[in-house]
């Protein structure tokens, strides 16, 4: 495409067909590739026009359903929306070995956002931090002045803290707001109360206000879950010797985590598998969460690790433990406006935020056992490729029934299933 052909002016005022046909037009689109955008799912178009800006369509993703999974003694049927093959049934496969000891228990903090104000050209950052310490429940009254649903639920500004940071553009006061968001995300409402409060900081310290914005490590929110697993239940044939064996695999695949970043990414990239893909489907800002979860795993110790901790107890079963921001919402946002979003918030049945949370962080630590476990006995790929081999004959241009009959025979094979491999079945299928 030209770079002026980017430059499309007053786009925006079209209606969302002429939108995708002038970019189809520009992009020369086939017929099936313009139909492919139009929406032909639970999300019009009209509503999809609403939620972000120069819509052209929709784009649809798979919504399994993860079973097994029994947290604080209650029974869940876990919706995820992901694209990816294996990770719907490592979640249900590990929950279903979760429950010798009564499944996963939660401990959520309350669901406390930070709002960040940072205040420049202070001539004495000390004196202007005690300055807003003794001005703060004035300014947490400015906050809960806001008619808020939120504030009559028991929510809203709880306290206020400072902090001093020495950066490029000098030493700079950083003013915590620490707010209670009940069920809501709270981006909104913490957002505005910053807003709401930069002037009479300015007042206060004789500074000068710049940024005010939540902050996405919400260190205040943590979900906290925990899970044990017998050796029986994570062995093969039932025994605890075998069982023992995979345990110790798993630990050391675990301290490999604890001790490289180049493989805590991956590792807690298959963490987020689960949580956010729990998010994707509840309408969550699983760009947020991810943020939040990766840069804790980052600053809680000081250098980048797992997300999860894991060990073995007195009694030889295997611990594991996730202690992570979760910032998320039941009412609000993309979780109401989205009708699957809704549907998928039903499924779970939860009742607040704080449970989303939990589910959330649970389904993690069952992603995370499960690949470490695959890792530490057969191998990541068994498992995944034989659940991919649909996707790779799909992929090979077969259709109907032979996708089905590609996968099978593929599987059936004792080596490595390859595109080439998929490729010559399907001719083979096709040739009688």
């Amino acid at each position: 495409m030209p770079v002026d052909d980017s430059r499309l002016s007053g786009f925006y005022k079209l209606s969302v067909e002429d939108r995708r046909n002038k970019v189809a037009q520009l992009s020369g689109l086939s017929p099936e590739e313009i139909d492919a955008l139009a929406s032909h799912g639970e999300l019009s178009e009209q509503a999809a026009d609403r939620m972000i800006e120069n819509v052209i369509g929709t784009m649809s993703l798979p919504v399994g359903v993860a079973t097994n999974f029994v947290i604080d003694g209650k029974s869940y049927l876990i919706p995820f929306c992901v694209e990816e093959s294996s990770v719907v049934a490592a979640a249900s496969n590990m929950a279903k070995r979760c429950l010798s000891n009564g499944g996963f228990k939660t401990n959520n903090d309350d669901p406390v956002m930070i709002a960040q104000i940072q205040v420049l050209d202070l001539p004495n950052v000390e004196e202007a931090a005690e300055a807003v310490l003794t001005a703060k429940y004035e300014l947490m009254a400015m906050c809960n002045s806001l008619p808020s649903t939120m504030i009559k639920l028991g929510g809203g500004c709880k306290d206020i803290v400072t902090r001093s940071i020495d950066s490029m553009s000098g030493r700079m006061l950083i003013i915590h707001l620490l707010v209670d968001t009940r069920d809501a995300m709270g981006a909104n409402a913490v957002n505005t109360m910053a807003e709401l409060v930069s002037g009479k900081i300015e007042e206060i310290t004789g500074g000068r206000v710049h940024l005010r914005i939540l902050s996405n490590l919400a260190t205040h929110r943590l979900a906290k879950v925990e899970a044990t697993f017998t050796p029986e239940e994570l062995s093969e044939d039932g025994t605890r010797e075998s069982g023992s064996k995979i345990i110790s695999g798993i630990l050391e695949a675990h301290h490999f985590a604890m001790a490289d970043p180049y493989r805590a990414a991956t590792h807690n990239k298959g963490i987020m598998n689960a949580i956010s893909a729990i998010a994707l489907a509840c309408g969550q800002d699983w760009r947020a969460i991810e943020a939040g979860c990766h840069a804790w795993a980052a600053v809680e110790e000081g250098s980048y690790k797992s997300m999860t901790r894991w060990n073995r107890d007195d009694d030889g079963n295997l611990v594991g433990r996730i202690e992570t921001p979760m910032a998320v919402g039941i009412v609000g946002g993309a979780s109401k406006v989205h009708p699957a979003a809704r549907a998928n918030l039903s499924i779970l049945g939860v009742e607040s935020a704080q449970e989303l949370a939990g589910i959330m962080a649970a389904a993690g630590i069952a992603q995370n056992l499960g690949a470490m476990r695959a890792l530490a006995t057969s191998g990541i790929q068994a498992g995944h490729m034989k659940l991919h081999a649909k996707n790779m004959a799909v992929s090979a241009g077969a259709i109907g029934d032979e996708v089905e009959q590609v996968a099978n025979i593929v599987n059936a094979q004792s080596g490595p299933v390859t595109q080439q491999l998929v490729k010559d079945t399907l001719e083979s299928i096709r040739n009688g």
